[in-house]
């Protein structure tokens, strides 16, 4: 089995969450405020973003998908530095300018 990079496992979350929100869009297309009302609110949820916990590997799917849900989705350099963050066991920082992390609450 071939080593995965950092960013081919962002490659592989970003296409994820594309899909996932491609059917998050279709329902919004027949439903309007689906994904607003129901959506949203169970990826917070998901993401423990609103909790004061630190941030982990089993939030992040959640968190990105939350981002790709508003205006503008998370770049791959921004996605591959948190991962590269996460997988070290140094989560990035609420609040760190530095971090840049996918936190949307800050």
């Amino acid at each position: 089995m071939a080593d995965v990079t950092t960013q081919q496992l962002a490659q592989l979350m970003i296409g994820v969450a594309r899909a996932q929100l491609a059917l998050a869009d279709a329902v919004e297309n027949t439903k309007a405020g689906f994904k607003f009302t129901h959506v949203r609110p169970a990826l917070e949820t998901a993401s423990r973003i609103r909790s004061n916990h630190a941030e982990t590997l089993a939030d992040f799917p959640s968190r990105l998908l939350l981002q790709m849900l508003g205006r503008n989705p998370p770049d791959m350099d921004r996605v591959t530095r948190d991962l590269e963050a996460l997988l070290s066991g140094h989560a990035p920082v609420a609040g760190d300018p530095a971090a840049d992390s996918l936190d949307m609450t800050t």
